[in-house]
């Protein structure tokens, strides 16, 4: 009787040791890669400045004028500026896909005739 009484209580802790497994795979699964997620994002929103080219979590793109406290001042177009918080910043664009694009000369198409290829069969009266 002993044997089985001992035998019951060992058995107690695997539901209990599987629930502390269960919590330890989602944290190192879900909670922690979340987490590095948000402090990255913070990192890169306090270390904007005037000229970083932006683009917010909506897709606007635009250049950082000034930053304030909690609002960020982009110029979306000459003359034109909006004002966003800075948690709607989605991404910092690298320095070179910021320059404007270089523009080569395009060669202006060969103008050929326009030759209608159905003809009119029809009986002419």
């Amino acid at each position: 009787m002993i044997q089985a009484a001992e035998a019951s209580g060992g058995g107690s802790f695997t539901p209990l040791l599987l629930i502390v497994l269960l919590f330890a795979v989602m944290y190192f699964l879900m909670i922690r890669p979340q987490q590095k997620r948000r402090r990255e994002a913070q990192q890169m929103q306090n270390a904007l400045g005037p000229g970083d080219r932006i683009v917010t979590i909506g897709g606007l793109h635009g250049t950082v004028v000034s930053v304030d406290d909690d609002v960020v001042t982009l110029d979306i177009a000459d003359g034109v500026h909006v004002q966003f918080a800075r948690p709607a910043i989605a991404r910092v664009l690298p320095a070179e896909s910021a320059a404007a694009p270089i523009e080569e000369p395009v060669e202006p198409a060969v103008e050929e005739p326009v030759v209608d290829p159905v003809t009119d069969t029809r009986k002419k009266d």
